[in-house]
């Protein structure tokens, strides 16, 4: 399935003030009790360690970023995750997750809502696509923040929902990472399936639907690379392989619209907003047709 531009700006204006569905919750996977871990797995950006290093120290992957390396960060020489990492890793028996951040702090992604997600939501796709990402499976969306409910409610909200209506248009499905209360919200409001939380905010409780708990403040270093380390609970965790399940081909993306016909798409509560230039939707398009080798 192949989602215009239109379609999906509307989805995602509507979505950003549409009430929640009584059903939403019940849909979702029944809780998992919190018990042992099932295993750990690293994250980390400011290199790519090893895949027969990390199997020695008995993890059981990786969470990689689908998202480049915000300006100025030069130092983040593991961003993006590339194909020749997953097969190493499939290689030596370990499995990805998809995760996208790019900005942080005043330059959050999350800051623009719904229309931040135009640019966003299709990078984060074609980088996991050209990674060897199968559909099927979840990007985690970084909410790396203690955001207030204010925030929550104007932004964040409508920035899941926007990009959700983008990867299941992709055949992709989402994933949150955030703290203790943006997981909360977000499973209350129907949004994730799958849950990977830090504990910034956080009070010291773990969330029962979490599938993969990033503990502060735990590190190790694996080939000269400083990786965070992750608590798993559910066995599955967003993992994949590269070519373990078929991506389908898709045909053309529809053209874009411009940027005035995005401004009179959004809600009037995200009028302020500033929106992308058009040059910024055409790039993320761009990244997503040379992903699948499509022409651009």
């Amino acid at each position: 399935m192949v989602l215009s531009r239109r379609s999906f700006l509307k989805a995602s204006a509507l979505a950003a003030v549409a009430p929640i569905a009584a059903s939403a919750v019940d849909k979702l996977p029944a809780a998992h009790a919190l018990g042992a871990p099932v295993g750990t797995v690293i994250d980390y950006s400011g290199g790519v360690p090893n895949a027969q290093d990390v199997k020695a120290r008995g993890h059981l992957g990786a969470v990689r970023y689908v998202s480049e390396r915000r300006p100025g960060a030069n130092w983040m020489l593991g961003k993006p995750v590339r194909i020749d990492e997953t097969k190493a890793f499939s290689n030596a028996g370990l499995e990805v997750a998809s995760v996208y951040q790019f900005g942080r702090a005043e330059t959050a992604d999350w800051l623009q809502g719904a229309a931040g997600a135009a640019i966003h939501a299709p990078q984060a796709i074609a980088l996991h696509t050209a990674a060897g990402g199968p559909t099927g499976r979840p990007i985690y969306v970084a909410i790396d923040d203690n955001p207030t409910r204010a925030q929550y409610d104007g932004q964040i909200r409508p920035y899941l929902r926007a990009f959700k209506t983008a990867l299941e248009g992709a055949g992709l499905r989402l994933g949150i990472y955030g703290n203790y209360n943006v997981i909360d919200w977000a499973i209350a409001d129907g949004l994730g399936e799958f849950f990977w939380m830090h504990d910034w905010g956080s009070a010291g409780r773990i969330h029962p639907r979490t599938t993969i708990h990033q503990k502060a403040k735990w590190q190790e270093n694996i080939s000269g690379v400083e990786v965070d380390i992750n608590n798993v609970y559910a066995h599955d965790w967003g993992q994949w392989k590269p070519g373990y399940a078929p991506t389908p081909a898709p045909g053309q993306i529809p053209a874009i619209p411009n940027t005035d016909q995005l401004s009179s798409m959004l809600p009037p509560q995200l009028g302020n907003v500033k929106l992308p230039s058009q040059q910024q939707i055409n790039d993320a398009i761009n990244m997503v047709n040379k992903a699948r080798g499509l022409s651009s």
